[in-house]
């Protein structure tokens, strides 16, 4: 289950700047109360954890990858010209100039 940051209100609606933490399910209303306090969600970005996250180890995004997945890459390599690094669709390199 997510855990949840929630902001106390004052009386005119606006943050307070206190917050605290709450483990509730993703189906779960948001609460407006707590502790006899109006409170708001407090909008946060997902910590994802799992093999996804060790990135240094494993790029998901490497040039073995994105080909393994049907991806095309293109790489700067000059002013105004890029060579495909991935994939085998399109042509090898992109100039300006073409």
């Amino acid at each position: 289950m997510p855990i949840y940051i929630y902001e106390y209100l004052d009386d005119k609606g606006e943050g307070t700047g206190e917050s605290f933490e709450i483990v509730q399910k993703m189906s779960d209303d948001a609460l407006t109360e707590h502790e006899g306090r109006k409170v708001h969600r407090v909008p946060t970005a997902p910590n994802i954890a799992g093999k996804w996250s060790d990135m240094k180890e494993k790029s998901m995004l490497s040039n073995k990858n994105l080909d393994r997945l049907g991806f095309t890459k293109y790489e700067k390599r000059g002013d105004g010209y890029m060579e495909r690094t991935a994939g085998k669709e399109g042509p090898k390199s992109i100039s300006l100039d073409d």
